[in-house]
Formats: C-alpha cells, sequence, structure tokens
C-alpha cells in the first residue's frame, strides 16, 4: 500500500520500520518537530524523523494540521492509508478522510478502556490486570473508532517502559496483518460500557504520598518508569524511585523509614526501593546509595 505514516517517540518507530520491512510504500512520515533537549539545549529530532531519514522517507514536522495548506499538502500525497501510531497532534476531518481507506491508530489500551493520551501509565496506576494494543479505525472523536484487530497481554508486574515496549512491537505486527488484508479485518465498533479516560501524566502526580497504601505505591513507582520517575525527597534533594518491593508491617508509619535497608512505611503496608537515582546521578541500588547517602531509620520523608 501507499501509506503516510505519523507518530513521533521511540514507540512509534517499531510501527515504522514493520512498514517498510512488510514492503510497503511509505510515501512520508509526519513527526512533531524537533525540540531542545539535553543540557546543552541543542534541537533534537524526534525518534520517527531520525529513523525516518535514516530509510530514506521524506519528513514533514507541521506545528499544526489544521489550516488548510497543511491538508491540501497532506492529500496531495495520495495516501492509500494513513498509519498513525503516538503522533501527538490532532487530526482534523480533512486529514482523517483524505487517504482512500482513513486513518489506522495504534492504540496502547484494550479500548474503550484508556482513551486519551497516557494509556499504559494509567493502566497500571489503577492496577489493571490486563491491557493490549488495537488497531483502530480513527474518528474525529478521542480514540472513540472502531478497532479491527486486538492483542492482549498481563500486566503481570510490568513498568510503563517494558509495557510500551511490548505494546509498541505488538502493534506493529498487528498493523502489517491488518493492511495485508484488511477487507478481513472489518471495524467493529467499540462498546458502549467500560469508558475511562487517561489524561496526560502531570509531572506533580510523580510526587511518592506516603498516606496512600504500599499496593498504590508500588504501582506508581512502575508507572512512572522510566518518566518522569516516582520520586521523595530528603535533605532538600529528590530521590527518584525506580523499582521497589512491597513488604507487610504492622501499624501505619506514613513515610517514616524503619530499617537500615530502607524499609519505608506506608499509609498500609511497607516499600524498599530497589533502584533509585539521585540528582545528576546514575541508578544504584538501595545499598549503594545508603553507603554514600545515608538515611537512618526514624526518618520521615517527604
Amino acid at each position: 500500500m501507499r501509506i503516510v505514516f505519523m507518530g513521533t517517540p521511540d514507540f512509534s518507530v517499531p510501527v515504522l520500520q514493520a512498514l517498510v520491512d512488510s514492503g510497503h510504500d511509505v510515501v512520508a512520515a509526519y513527526s512533531q518537530p524537533p525540540r531542545r533537549a539535553g543540557r546543552g539545549k541543542a534541537l533534537t529530532l524526534s525518534p520517527v524523523q531520525a529513523r525516518a531519514e535514516a530509510l530514506g522517507i521524506t519528513v514533514r514536522t507541521p506545528v499544526s494540521l489544521r489550516d488548510a495548506g497543511a491538508q491540501a499538502e497532506f492529500a496531495a500525497l495520495g495516501a492509500d492509508v494513513a498509519v498513525v501510531a503516538a503522533y501527538g497532534l490532532i487530526l482534523p476531518r480533512a486529514v482523517l478522510e483524505a487517504p482512500r481507506l482513513g486513518c489506522l491508530n495504534v492504540h496502547a489500551s484494550l479500548l474503550p478502556r484508556w482513551r486519551g493520551a497516557a494509556p499504559i501509565q494509567r493502566a497500571i496506576l489503577a492496577g489493571d490486570a490486563e491491557t493490549g494494543v488495537g488497531i483502530m479505525q480513527m474518528e474525529a472523536g478521542l480514540d472513540t473508532g472502531p478497532v479491527r484487530l486486538e492483542g492482549r497481554t498481563p500486566v503481570d508486574g510490568k513498568t510503563a517502559g517494558e509495557l510500551a515496549d511490548e505494546l509498541s512491537a505488538m502493534g506493529a505486527r498487528l498493523m502489517v496483518q491488518v493492511l495485508g488484508d484488511i477487507t478481513a479485518y472489518p471495524a467493529v465498533p467499540q462498546p458502549e460500557d467500560g469508558v475511562t479516560y487517561a489524561p496526560k501524566i502531570d509531572k506533580a502526580e510523580a510526587r511518592i504520598d506516603w498516606s496512600r497504601s504500599a499496593d498504590e505505591i508500588e504501582r506508581q513507582v512502575r508507572a512512572f518508569n522510566p518518566a518522569p520517575g516516582a520520586f521523595f525527597e530528603f535533605r532538600g534533594e529528590r530521590i527518584r524511585v525506580l523499582a521497589a518491593d512491597r513488604h507487610a508491617v504492622d501499624g501505619r508509619g506514613e513515610g517514616v523509614v524503619l530499617d537500615d535497608i530502607l524499609t519505608i512505611a506506608c499509609g498500609e503496608g511497607a516499600i524498599r526501593p530497589t533502584l533509585l537515582q539521585r540528582a545528576g546521578r546514575g541508578v544504584m541500588t538501595s545499598p549503594e546509595l545508603l553507603r554514600g547517602f545515608p538515611i537512618p531509620p526514624g526518618t520521615r520523608l517527604t
């Protein structure tokens, strides 16, 4: 097929690569414009733009697709279908309807649960036992379109980063499968019941609230790994927690360090961080952190 690809972050790259590897003609890739990143604030290409350019694919990075000129340029590509994977811009109706077969989206949830920007993190935070990815025929509404094919996987203690990698690879396989014979995968409307929304992650959500249960905090740690990283503060320094185990304890300590191996009381139960990171430092285990940065028993963390 003649395809326009639309995506931006690392999650999108395996989908683009799978389209190319399966022999489709990717006539253009759309991605969000380069952003300034890193300590030097250098202008950095999105992962999709970098991969597309390496593959010799023309890249377009409009700030918006709402103006008539951008929409005309898109329509002029004469695509059979647009494949969308975490693009990050709203597609106006004129764009949705321009390709002969419309626009297909790789959405990382089991729709209608977790429509919106952060389905992977929200599924972990909510304690969902299962999540997945759907190949959705896009409509003007927020992730309201019918689904052509779906894959499922247990959450099973995975971090957001691990789930993103798994669902990206799964979505790439399913998209190639659908495009191989799109008539074999009719678009099935989403159920009307069970709709939930996955708003964008606010960095303020990453601060650990020790009044919550150990189960909730452990999920928070996984949901925000690798970014933005769940954190607490000690001696005015922000400490990111990237992995933690849960432990049963009597009583409520709500942020009190219980021993010399950094078991921390929560509103219910306790957690013991296993991977942490100080600002400007590498990731380290709890023993490594405590050797150079002691956090004594009885300390109340914030």
